[in-house]
C-alpha cells in the first residue's frame, strides 16, 4: 500500500487538486504497476483507473454494453489546462499483444460525451487508444457561456488527450518509441486536419474522413437549408419529393462520371446535369426556386459572395439529408455554434447572412475552423495525411474537402509535391462516414493504407472500397478501387461488382463552388 499512498500524494501535490478520486483502484490495479503511474500530466484529476479483464464494458452515458473486449487498462480522467475547461479523456491499452502503436480516435456532431465504439475498434485492433468529450459535456449547445471550451472543442481537447495518452502508454509499456495515429470523421477529420495545421508534431499519420473544418460556415448551410423552407409549410420538402429529386438525377447522369450505367449513385457529382425543369411535375414554382437556392449553397445577399457549397445533387433524401436539415431535430443538435456565438435564445429567424456571418466568424473561427492550408510543418516532419469523404453526403458535402484539398496544393507548390505526404480519396456513393448507396466501407482499409505509407514509405496508389450488404455480417455486393483525386475509377464493361472492371481515369480539378476568400479563415 505504500506506493498507493505516494501516489496520491504526489498527484495531489502535482496537479494542485485536493481529491485523487480512484473508484474500484485496489480491487483492479496491481501494486507492483503503480509506480508506472507517478509521471503524470500537469491538471488531470483520474477517476477510474482499472484493468479490464472479463470481455466486458458498459458505456456509462448510453447504458450500451460492450463485449468480447480483450483484457486491458482503462484510464479515465478529467484534463483542465485552464480552470474553465472540463476535458473527459479515457486511454485504453491491451494487456496483451499491443501492436506496438497509439491511435487518437475522434469524435462526432459536438462530442460532449466519450465515442466508445472508437474506443473499442482501437482496442480490437492491438492500439492503445484514445478518446475524448473535446470537453463539450453533457451536450455542446449547453456550454454557451464558457468560451474557453469552445476551444477546447476546435483544438486544444485533442491535443490534450494525445499528450496525456503518450505519457500514459510510455509508463505502462516503459517504451519512448512507437508510431502515433489519429483516426476521425466528421468532426473527427476536422480534428485531424487541427491536429495537422496546429500541432503537426503529435502524430505520424492522420486520417481524416469527412472534415467538418470548414464549420463555422458548414453550419451556415444547415441554416440555409433550414430557413429557406421552415416558415411556410408548402415549401417544405417532403421524402417522396426528395427521393424523386435524386432519382432523376442519377438516371440522367449515372454512367456518364465514370460509374456504371447501372449505379443508383453518382460517382463524381461534379458532373451532374441538372435541369429543374425535371422536377415540375411534382414541385410547385416556389418550391423550384428554393430548390435552386438550397444546391446553389448559401451566400452573402447583400454581397452576394459565396459563403459555403450545398451539398451533392444525389444526396437531399439520404439521412442528414435535406429531410433532416428541415427538422427540429437539427435545430437542436446541429445550431450549436450559433447558440455559442448568439447565446441560449437564438432564433434562426433572425439570422442576418451578412452582419451576422461576420459576427459569428469574428468570435468562433479562429477556435473551430480549422481551414489553414499551410502543412508545410507536416510535411516537413515526413507525416502523412489520408482524407477521404463519400459523394453521397449531405451533411459535410465533398466539395468542400476538394476546394480546401486545391488550397493546400497551392501552398504547398505543386499536386506531385502534396501527394508526397498528403492524399485525398473520394469514395462513390459513400454517405456520411459510410452507409450510402455505393460503396460503405473504407476507413479500416484507409488506416491499414496510411499505417503502410507511415511506416514502409508505400504511399497508397489505390484502396479497394467495399459495398456490404445492409443488415448482414460481411457479405460482399460490391467491391470498386478509388484513387487518390483528382483521379476517378471509369467503368470499362462486364460485372460492375467487380474492382477489375474499372480504370484510372483522371477528372478536372477543381470545379466546385468556392467561398469568398473572408469565408476560409
Amino acid at each position: 500500500m505504500r506506493w498507493k499512498n505516494y501516489l496520491t500524494k504526489i498527484c495531489a501535490s502535482f496537479l494542485g487538486v485536493a481529491a485523487f478520486v480512484l473508484p474500484g483502484f485496489a480491487q483492479s490495479v496491481l501494486d507492483e504497476e503503480g509506480e508506472r503511474y507517478m509521471a503524470l500530466h500537469p491538471g488531470i484529476v483520474i477517476t477510474h483507473m482499472e484493468d479490464v479483464m472479463d470481455g466486458k464494458f458498459v458505456d456509462p452515458s448510453s447504458q450500451k454494453v460492450l463485449t468480447g473486449l480483450p483484457p486491458f487498462r482503462r484510464i479515465a480522467l478529467i484534463a483542465r489546462p485552464v480552470p474553465e475547461s472540463d476535458i473527459r479523456i479515457e486511454v485504453w491499452m491491451p494487456i496483451k499483444n499491443w501492436n506496438g502503436r497509439f491511435l487518437g480516435t475522434g469524435n462526432n456532431g459536438g462530442a460532449g460525451r466519450m465515442n466508445y465504439d472508437a474506443l473499442r475498434s482501437g482496442l480490437d485492433m492491438g492500439f492503445a487508444v484514445a478518446n475524448t468529450d473535446m470537453g463539450t459535456s453533457p451536450a455542446a449547445r449547453l456550454v454557451y457561456d464558457y468560451p474557453e471550451r469552445w476551444k477546447d472543442f476546435g483544438y486544444r481537447a485533442t491535443h490534450e488527450m494525445t499528450v496525456i495518452a503518450k505519457k500514459f502508454i510510455q509508463e505502462y509499456y516503459q517504451e519512448t518509441s512507437f508510431y502515433s495515429y489519429f483516426q476521425g470523421c466528421s468532426t473527427g477529420g476536422q480534428q485531424a486536419l487541427s491536429e495537422a495545421q496546429r500541432y503537426p508534431e503529435d502524430y505520424d499519420g492522420l486520417l481524416a474522413g469527412a472534415p467538418a473544418n470548414n464549420r463555422t460556415h458548414l453550419h451556415v448551410m444547415f441554416l440555409w437549408c433550414h430557413a429557406l423552407c421552415n416558415e411556410d409549410a408548402e415549401l417544405m420538402f417532403t421524402q417522396e419529393q426528395l427521393r424523386k429529386i435524386t432519382e432523376i438525377a442519377i438516371r440522367k447522369n449515372a454512367g456518364k462520371d465514370g460509374g456504371a450505367p447501372t449505379d443508383n449513385f453518382l460517382t463524381d457529382p461534379r458532373m451532374a446535369v441538372v435541369d429543374f425543369e425535371d422536377f415540375a411535375s411534382f414541385l410547385s414554382e416556389r418550391q423550384i426556386e428554393v430548390l435552386k437556392k438550397i444546391m446553389s449553397g448559401p451566400v452573402n445577399p447583400v454581397t452576394g459572395e459565396q459563403i459555403y457549397c450545398p451539398y451533392p445533387v444525389n444526396s437531399g433524401d439520404k439521412p442528414l439529408g435535406q429531410a433532416y436539415f428541415q427538422s427540429e431535430s437539427a435545430v437542436y443538435n446541429q445550431f450549436y455554434p450559433f447558440v455559442w456565438a448568439f447565446g441560449k435564445d437564438f432564433d434562426y429567424r433572425q439570422f442576418d447572412f451578412d452582419q451576422d456571418m461576420a459576427k459569428m466568424d469574428s468570435i468562433l473561427a479562429p477556435l473551430l475552423n480549422a481551414n489553414d492550408p499551410d502543412l508545410n510543418p507536416l510535411k516537413e516532419r515526413n507525416g502523412k495525411i489520408l482524407m477521404y469523404t463519400g459523394t453521397c453526403d449531405p451533411i459535410v458535402p465533398f466539395q468542400d474537402a476538394i476546394h480546401y484539398y486545391e488550397r493546400v496544393v497551392k501552398e504547398v507548390g505543386s499536386l506531385e509535391e502534396t501527394q508526397d505526404f498528403f492524399r485525398y480519396f473520394i469514395i462513390p456513393g459513400m454517405g456520411h462516414c459510410g452507409g450510402g448507396p455505393g460503396m460503405n466501407s473504407v476507413a479500416k482499409d484507409m488506416l491499414a493504407a496510411l499505417m503502410n505509407w507511415v511506416e514502409r514509405n508505400e504511399a497508397p496508389e489505390y484502396v479497394i472500397a467495399t459495398r456490404y450488404k445492409e443488415g448482414s455480417k460481411g457479405v460482399v455486393e460490391m467491391r470498386r478501387p478509388v484513387f487518390p483525386y483528382p483521379d476517378f475509377p471509369e467503368y470499362v464493361g462486364g460485372n460492375p461488382a467487380m474492382p477489375q472492371n474499372y480504370k484510372r481515369v483522371a477528372h478536372p480539378r477543381g470545379n466546385v463552388v468556392v467561398p469568398a476568400e473572408r469565408y476560409l479563415e
